[in-house]
């Protein structure tokens, strides 16, 4: 689902104002590997990531958005970082900025594939060869393969 219902009745009552919304990312490792998602609406590489419904706790989501995006099932393993992401207009002239909760969490099975239409390809790829990545996106694996024990907060 693209948008979740929650938004689509915000959007009812204040347009294309901008929202602060709560996100959840998801970065999948198996070994030396790190699942990523072309993204539909920018076709950037990135981690599973998605909004956070009402009610839902984050690391539940994260499961939750392995596997409807990307159709695999994942243990979350820690929380590696709390930020605040930049304002994004998106196509349609929405507006929204996040505050973004980063999960490091471990592959446990599931064929990786693309389980929706939020994204347009799902690939594994090796920590030592990543494809071209947003930076905010390179410093979310980066951060989660740490394996700080303690949540980077950013500023």
């Amino acid at each position: 689902m693209p948008v979740p219902s929650f938004i689509v009745e915000l959007r009812k009552h204040v347009g294309t104002a901008p929202l602060w919304l709560s996100g959840a990312t998801a970065v999948i490792l198996d070994g030396r590997r790190v699942l990523l998602v072309r993204r539909a609406d920018s076709g950037d590489w990135s981690p599973v990531s998605g909004i956070i419904e009402p009610g839902e706790e984050p690391g539940v989501s994260a499961r939750r958005e392995a596997l409807e995006e990307a159709g695999v099932h994942v243990r979350v393993d820690s929380l590696a970082e709390v930020n605040v992401t930049d304002t994004y207009t998106y196509p349609n002239g929405d507006i929204a900025q996040y505050l973004n909760f980063t999960f490091r969490c471990t592959y446990l099975s599931g064929d990786a594939a693309v389980g929706d239409d939020e994204s347009l390809e799902v690939a594994w790829f090796d920590l030592d060869d990543l494809p071209d990545l947003r930076a905010d996106y390179r410093a979310r694996i980066a951060i989660a393969i740490a394996g700080d024990v303690k949540t980077r907060f950013v500023r």
